[in-house]
Protein backbone atom coordinates (compact mmCIF):
# COMPACT_ATOMS: atom_id res chain seq x y z
CA UNK A 1 0.00 0.00 0.00
CA UNK A 2 1.59 2.97 -1.14
CA UNK A 3 1.47 6.44 1.20
CA UNK A 4 1.64 10.13 1.03
CA UNK A 5 2.07 12.27 3.71
CA UNK A 6 0.91 15.95 4.49
CA UNK A 7 2.42 18.27 6.98
CA UNK A 8 -0.61 20.09 9.15
CA UNK A 9 -1.37 22.45 11.83
CA UNK A 10 -4.78 22.84 10.34
CA UNK A 11 -5.75 26.16 12.74
CA UNK A 12 -8.18 25.41 11.51
CA UNK A 13 -9.13 23.36 8.50
CA UNK A 14 -10.64 25.68 5.66
CA UNK A 15 -11.45 25.53 2.40
CA UNK A 16 -7.73 25.72 1.06
CA UNK A 17 -6.84 22.39 2.97
CA UNK A 18 -9.58 20.88 1.37
CA UNK A 19 -8.12 22.21 -1.96
CA UNK A 20 -5.27 20.47 -0.81
CA UNK A 21 -6.50 17.64 0.13
CA UNK A 22 -8.30 16.99 -3.08
CA UNK A 23 -4.60 17.86 -5.21
CA UNK A 24 -3.42 15.30 -3.62
CA UNK A 25 -5.67 12.58 -3.98
CA UNK A 26 -5.52 13.73 -7.74
CA UNK A 27 -1.86 13.41 -7.94
CA UNK A 28 -1.77 9.96 -5.99
CA UNK A 29 -5.35 8.58 -6.33
CA UNK A 30 -3.95 5.22 -5.49
CA UNK A 31 -2.02 6.08 -2.11
CA UNK A 32 -3.30 6.15 1.34
CA UNK A 33 -2.98 9.90 3.11
CA UNK A 34 -0.86 10.72 6.02
CA UNK A 35 -1.03 13.74 8.00
CA UNK A 36 1.57 14.57 10.95
CA UNK A 37 -0.38 16.99 12.88
CA UNK A 38 0.46 19.61 15.12
CA UNK A 39 -1.17 19.49 18.58
CA UNK A 40 -2.58 22.41 20.55
CA UNK A 41 0.05 24.65 20.31
CA UNK A 42 1.26 25.54 16.71
CA UNK A 43 4.95 26.39 15.02
CA UNK A 44 3.68 30.02 14.18
CA UNK A 45 3.05 30.35 18.38
CA UNK A 46 -0.74 29.94 18.13
CA UNK A 47 -3.19 27.97 20.24
CA UNK A 48 -5.04 25.78 18.23
CA UNK A 49 -8.48 26.87 17.86
CA UNK A 50 -9.90 23.70 18.84
CA UNK A 51 -7.96 20.56 20.73
CA UNK A 52 -6.54 18.27 18.71
CA UNK A 53 -8.87 15.51 18.88
CA UNK A 54 -11.41 17.63 17.11
CA UNK A 55 -8.87 18.18 14.47
CA UNK A 56 -8.23 14.42 14.62
CA UNK A 57 -12.14 13.92 13.93
CA UNK A 58 -12.16 16.57 11.29
CA UNK A 59 -9.52 15.34 9.29
CA UNK A 60 -10.87 11.88 9.22
CA UNK A 61 -13.62 12.91 6.72
CA UNK A 62 -10.44 13.75 4.17
CA UNK A 63 -7.84 11.46 5.21
CA UNK A 64 -6.69 7.91 6.26
CA UNK A 65 -4.37 8.18 9.40
CA UNK A 66 -3.41 11.25 11.75
CA UNK A 67 -0.44 11.25 13.21
CA UNK A 68 0.26 13.67 15.85
CA UNK A 69 3.78 16.30 15.69
CA UNK A 70 5.08 16.08 18.99
CA UNK A 71 5.24 19.40 21.03
CA UNK A 72 8.60 19.93 21.13
CA UNK A 73 9.08 19.51 17.26
CA UNK A 74 5.49 21.70 16.81
CA UNK A 75 5.61 24.74 18.89
CA UNK A 76 9.19 25.12 17.34
CA UNK A 77 11.04 27.51 14.26
CA UNK A 78 11.03 25.83 10.89
CA UNK A 79 14.09 23.87 11.22
CA UNK A 80 12.72 21.81 13.83
CA UNK A 81 9.62 21.40 13.02
CA UNK A 82 10.44 19.90 9.37
CA UNK A 83 12.66 17.69 11.02
CA UNK A 84 10.51 16.18 13.32
CA UNK A 85 8.22 16.03 10.59
CA UNK A 86 10.67 14.22 8.26
CA UNK A 87 11.69 11.51 10.97
CA UNK A 88 8.01 10.26 10.90
CA UNK A 89 7.28 10.03 7.86
CA UNK A 90 10.81 8.49 6.78
CA UNK A 91 10.31 5.74 9.75
CA UNK A 92 6.85 5.31 8.31
CA UNK A 93 8.48 4.93 5.01
CA UNK A 94 5.84 6.97 3.42
CA UNK A 95 6.26 7.16 -0.70
CA UNK A 96 5.77 10.82 -1.37
CA UNK A 97 5.27 14.57 0.48
CA UNK A 98 3.20 17.28 -1.22
CA UNK A 99 3.34 20.80 0.71
CA UNK A 100 1.68 24.33 -0.14
CA UNK A 101 4.70 26.95 -1.81
CA UNK A 102 4.57 30.67 -2.81
CA UNK A 103 7.29 29.45 -5.97
CA UNK A 104 5.64 25.81 -6.86
CA UNK A 105 9.18 24.94 -7.50
CA UNK A 106 10.33 21.99 -6.23
CA UNK A 107 13.45 21.58 -8.27
CA UNK A 108 14.54 24.98 -7.27
CA UNK A 109 14.45 24.81 -3.95
CA UNK A 110 16.29 21.67 -4.33
CA UNK A 111 19.04 23.16 -5.93
CA UNK A 112 19.16 25.73 -2.84
CA UNK A 113 18.89 22.95 -0.74
CA UNK A 114 22.17 21.36 -1.47
CA UNK A 115 23.96 24.76 -0.55
CA UNK A 116 22.99 24.29 3.13
CA UNK A 117 25.19 21.80 2.78
CA UNK A 118 28.46 23.79 2.19
CA UNK A 119 30.78 25.14 4.74
CA UNK A 120 30.34 28.50 3.13
CA UNK A 121 26.60 28.51 3.86
CA UNK A 122 26.73 28.14 7.17
CA UNK A 123 29.75 30.66 7.87
CA UNK A 124 27.25 33.26 5.70
CA UNK A 125 24.28 32.02 8.24
CA UNK A 126 26.21 32.83 11.25
CA UNK A 127 27.64 36.22 9.92
CA UNK A 128 23.99 37.61 9.35
CA UNK A 129 22.99 36.40 12.05
CA UNK A 130 25.86 38.42 14.47
CA UNK A 131 24.89 41.39 12.26
CA UNK A 132 21.57 41.15 14.26
CA UNK A 133 19.35 39.69 11.65
CA UNK A 134 17.03 36.74 12.22
CA UNK A 135 17.32 33.65 10.88
CA UNK A 136 14.92 33.54 7.46
CA UNK A 137 16.86 36.84 6.66
CA UNK A 138 20.06 35.36 7.20
CA UNK A 139 19.36 32.48 5.62
CA UNK A 140 17.80 34.12 2.33
CA UNK A 141 21.16 36.48 2.60
CA UNK A 142 23.37 33.44 1.98
CA UNK A 143 21.35 31.67 -0.08
CA UNK A 144 21.81 34.73 -2.72
CA UNK A 145 25.05 35.26 -2.12
CA UNK A 146 26.06 32.00 -3.12
CA UNK A 147 23.41 30.86 -5.67
CA UNK A 148 21.72 34.03 -6.68
CA UNK A 149 18.12 33.13 -5.68
CA UNK A 150 16.30 33.85 -2.61
CA UNK A 151 13.40 32.44 -0.33
CA UNK A 152 11.65 34.75 1.49
CA UNK A 153 7.82 33.97 1.74
CA UNK A 154 6.30 32.02 4.24
CA UNK A 155 5.81 28.44 2.78
CA UNK A 156 8.49 28.79 0.58
CA UNK A 157 10.66 28.99 3.94
CA UNK A 158 9.01 25.82 5.55
CA UNK A 159 8.88 23.66 2.50
CA UNK A 160 12.62 24.80 1.47
CA UNK A 161 13.12 22.80 5.37
CA UNK A 162 11.44 19.68 4.20
CA UNK A 163 13.21 19.62 1.13
CA UNK A 164 16.85 19.83 3.05
CA UNK A 165 15.40 17.16 5.44
CA UNK A 166 14.22 14.52 2.62
CA UNK A 167 17.12 15.70 -0.09
CA UNK A 168 18.97 12.24 0.26
CA UNK A 169 16.15 10.00 0.83
CA UNK A 170 13.66 7.97 -1.39
CA UNK A 171 10.39 9.84 -0.50
CA UNK A 172 9.26 12.24 -3.63
CA UNK A 173 8.39 15.99 -3.23
CA UNK A 174 5.54 18.07 -4.68
CA UNK A 175 4.70 21.19 -4.36
CA UNK A 176 1.05 22.79 -4.79
CA UNK A 177 0.83 26.38 -5.74
CA UNK A 178 -0.32 28.48 -2.49
CA UNK A 179 -3.80 29.78 -4.28
CA UNK A 180 -3.93 32.90 -1.67
CA UNK A 181 -1.32 35.20 0.67
CA UNK A 182 -0.77 33.11 3.75
CA UNK A 183 -0.33 35.89 6.05
CA UNK A 184 -3.52 38.13 4.91
CA UNK A 185 -5.88 39.27 7.33
CA UNK A 186 -8.26 39.46 4.75
CA UNK A 187 -11.68 37.94 4.68
CA UNK A 188 -11.91 38.18 0.45
CA UNK A 189 -12.47 34.73 -1.34
CA UNK A 190 -13.80 31.49 -0.81
CA UNK A 191 -10.28 29.88 -0.43
CA UNK A 192 -8.28 32.26 2.12
CA UNK A 193 -5.53 32.01 4.93
CA UNK A 194 -6.11 30.73 8.30
CA UNK A 195 -4.95 33.73 9.33
CA UNK A 196 -7.63 35.95 8.28
CA UNK A 197 -10.43 33.15 9.83
CA UNK A 198 -8.98 33.41 13.09
CA UNK A 199 -8.98 36.70 12.57
CA UNK A 200 -12.19 36.46 11.56
CA UNK A 201 -13.25 34.61 14.62
CA UNK A 202 -11.29 37.31 17.09
CA UNK A 203 -13.73 39.63 15.64
CA UNK A 204 -17.03 38.01 15.68
CA UNK A 205 -17.05 38.09 11.82
CA UNK A 206 -19.45 35.11 10.63
CA UNK A 207 -16.41 32.74 8.85
CA UNK A 208 -18.95 29.73 7.83
CA UNK A 209 -18.04 29.73 3.91
CA UNK A 210 -14.39 30.00 4.24
CA UNK A 211 -14.92 26.51 6.41
CA UNK A 212 -15.97 23.39 5.27
CA UNK A 213 -19.60 22.24 7.23
CA UNK A 214 -17.39 19.98 9.66
CA UNK A 215 -15.07 22.71 10.69
CA UNK A 216 -17.61 24.95 11.25
CA UNK A 217 -19.45 23.06 13.89
CA UNK A 218 -16.51 23.19 15.45
CA UNK A 219 -15.70 26.40 16.09
CA UNK A 220 -18.63 27.84 17.95
CA UNK A 221 -15.78 27.88 21.10
CA UNK A 222 -11.99 28.11 20.15
CA UNK A 223 -8.98 29.69 21.84
CA UNK A 224 -6.48 32.26 21.29
CA UNK A 225 -2.88 32.68 23.01
CA UNK A 226 -4.87 36.41 24.03
CA UNK A 227 -7.09 34.00 26.79
CA UNK A 228 -3.80 32.71 28.40
CA UNK A 229 -2.30 36.23 28.41
CA UNK A 230 -2.64 36.70 32.89
CA UNK A 231 -0.98 33.22 32.70
CA UNK A 232 1.62 34.46 30.59
CA UNK A 233 1.87 37.72 32.00
CA UNK A 234 2.38 35.81 36.03
CA UNK A 235 5.17 33.77 35.14
CA UNK A 236 6.97 36.77 33.40
CA UNK A 237 6.61 38.70 36.70
CA UNK A 238 7.52 35.74 39.05
CA UNK A 239 9.93 33.46 37.40
CA UNK A 240 13.25 33.43 35.90
CA UNK A 241 12.13 33.17 32.32
CA UNK A 242 15.77 32.45 30.77
CA UNK A 243 15.70 28.91 31.71
CA UNK A 244 12.93 28.72 28.93
CA UNK A 245 13.28 27.42 25.49
CA UNK A 246 13.82 30.64 22.99
CA UNK A 247 14.25 32.56 25.77
CA UNK A 248 17.46 34.18 24.32
CA UNK A 249 19.97 36.84 24.34
CA UNK A 250 18.61 39.15 27.71
CA UNK A 251 15.56 39.72 25.96
CA UNK A 252 13.95 38.18 29.66
CA UNK A 253 15.11 41.27 31.02
CA UNK A 254 12.67 43.41 28.03
CA UNK A 255 10.17 41.30 28.80
CA UNK A 256 10.03 42.31 32.51
CA UNK A 257 10.49 45.62 31.91
CA UNK A 258 7.39 46.30 29.80
CA UNK A 259 5.17 43.61 31.33
CA UNK A 260 3.25 45.48 33.79
CA UNK A 261 2.42 48.11 31.21
CA UNK A 262 0.65 45.71 28.61
CA UNK A 263 -2.56 44.35 28.24
CA UNK A 264 -2.67 41.55 25.70
CA UNK A 265 0.18 39.46 23.53
CA UNK A 266 -0.27 42.18 20.92
CA UNK A 267 0.71 44.99 22.75
CA UNK A 268 3.53 42.78 24.50
CA UNK A 269 5.53 41.41 21.11
CA UNK A 270 5.29 45.29 19.73
CA UNK A 271 7.03 46.21 22.63
CA UNK A 272 9.82 44.54 22.02
CA UNK A 273 10.22 43.44 18.36
CA UNK A 274 13.26 44.05 16.70
CA UNK A 275 14.45 42.78 13.14
CA UNK A 276 16.21 39.92 15.13
CA UNK A 277 13.17 39.22 17.21
CA UNK A 278 10.44 38.84 14.43
CA UNK A 279 6.43 38.28 15.56
CA UNK A 280 6.30 34.96 15.57
CA UNK A 281 9.83 34.08 17.28
CA UNK A 282 8.25 35.80 19.94
CA UNK A 283 4.72 34.19 19.89
CA UNK A 284 6.29 30.43 20.11
CA UNK A 285 8.55 32.38 23.25
CA UNK A 286 5.93 33.16 24.35
CA UNK A 287 4.08 29.65 24.36
CA UNK A 288 7.38 28.11 25.72
CA UNK A 289 7.09 30.31 28.61
CA UNK A 290 3.66 29.28 28.99
CA UNK A 291 3.82 25.62 29.19
CA UNK A 292 6.82 25.80 30.96
CA UNK A 293 9.37 24.18 27.91
CA UNK A 294 12.97 24.65 29.46
CA UNK A 295 16.30 24.35 27.50
CA UNK A 296 16.58 22.00 29.11
CA UNK A 297 14.26 19.73 27.99
CA UNK A 298 14.99 20.80 24.68
CA UNK A 299 18.85 19.76 24.58
CA UNK A 300 18.96 17.28 22.00
CA UNK A 301 15.38 16.34 21.24
CA UNK A 302 15.16 13.51 18.86
CA UNK A 303 11.71 11.38 17.85
CA UNK A 304 11.30 8.85 19.73
CA UNK A 305 8.12 7.24 18.86
CA UNK A 306 4.55 7.98 16.31
CA UNK A 307 1.33 8.56 18.10
CA UNK A 308 -1.67 7.62 16.67
CA UNK A 309 -4.52 10.52 17.00
CA UNK A 310 -7.07 8.45 14.54
CA UNK A 311 -6.83 5.96 11.23
CA UNK A 312 -9.97 4.49 9.12
CA UNK A 313 -9.83 1.49 7.82
CA UNK A 314 -7.66 2.15 5.03
CA UNK A 315 -5.01 3.72 7.86
CA UNK A 316 -5.53 0.95 10.17
CA UNK A 317 -4.50 -1.66 7.87
CA UNK A 318 -1.27 0.23 6.47
CA UNK A 319 -0.18 0.46 10.24
CA UNK A 320 -0.92 -3.27 10.57
CA UNK A 321 1.52 -3.28 7.23
CA UNK A 322 4.74 -1.01 8.32
CA UNK A 323 4.55 -1.98 12.63
CA UNK A 324 6.82 -4.43 12.15
CA UNK A 325 9.62 -2.38 9.56
CA UNK A 326 8.12 1.03 11.05
CA UNK A 327 11.97 1.86 13.04
CA UNK A 328 10.20 3.75 15.59
CA UNK A 329 7.45 2.41 18.20
CA UNK A 330 3.94 3.21 16.95
CA UNK A 331 1.87 3.93 19.95
CA UNK A 332 -1.92 4.04 20.55
CA UNK A 333 -1.84 4.34 24.40
CA UNK A 334 0.10 6.77 26.47
CA UNK A 335 3.09 5.62 28.37
CA UNK A 336 4.25 6.87 31.43
CA UNK A 337 8.19 7.71 31.72
CA UNK A 338 8.89 8.57 28.46
CA UNK A 339 10.15 12.24 28.61
CA UNK A 340 8.58 14.03 25.43
CA UNK A 341 5.14 11.85 26.52
CA UNK A 342 5.25 13.16 29.75
CA UNK A 343 5.64 17.08 28.14
CA UNK A 344 2.68 16.11 26.12
CA UNK A 345 0.81 15.54 29.04
CA UNK A 346 1.62 18.50 31.31
CA UNK A 347 1.36 20.83 27.44
CA UNK A 348 -2.30 19.52 27.36
CA UNK A 349 -3.38 20.01 30.98
CA UNK A 350 -2.05 23.82 30.29
CA UNK A 351 -4.01 24.21 27.42
CA UNK A 352 -7.11 22.99 29.26
CA UNK A 353 -7.23 25.40 31.79
CA UNK A 354 -8.65 28.12 29.68
CA UNK A 355 -12.00 27.21 28.19
CA UNK A 356 -12.49 23.98 29.25
CA UNK A 357 -13.76 21.75 26.51
CA UNK A 358 -11.78 18.31 26.93
CA UNK A 359 -13.19 15.83 29.74
CA UNK A 360 -10.37 13.35 29.31
CA UNK A 361 -6.54 13.38 30.63
CA UNK A 362 -3.75 12.96 28.19
CA UNK A 363 -3.63 9.54 29.37
CA UNK A 364 -6.89 8.60 29.09
CA UNK A 365 -7.19 9.64 24.94
CA UNK A 366 -7.23 6.75 22.93
CA UNK A 367 -7.09 6.86 19.04
CA UNK A 368 -10.48 8.25 16.95
CA UNK A 369 -11.43 5.68 14.66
Amino acid sequence: MKSVGIICEYNPLHNGHIYHINKVREIFPDHLIILILSGNFTQRGEVSLINKWKKTEIALNYVDLVIELPFVFASQSADLFAKGSADILKALNVDALVFGSESDDVNRLKKLAKITESKKYDNLVKKYLDEGLNYPTSLSKALKTIGGEVIDTSNDLLGFSYVKELINTNIELVTIKRTNDYLSKNLDHFITSATSIREGLKKGINIKKYVPSISYKYLKKVKFLDDYFDLIKYKIISEDISKYQTVDEGIENRLKKVINGVDNVDELINKIKTKRYTYNRIKRMLVHILTGFTKEEAKNIKTKYIRVLGFNNKGQKYLNSVKKKCSLPIITTFEKNNDLLDIEARVSDIYNLIKKDDNLSEHEHKPIH
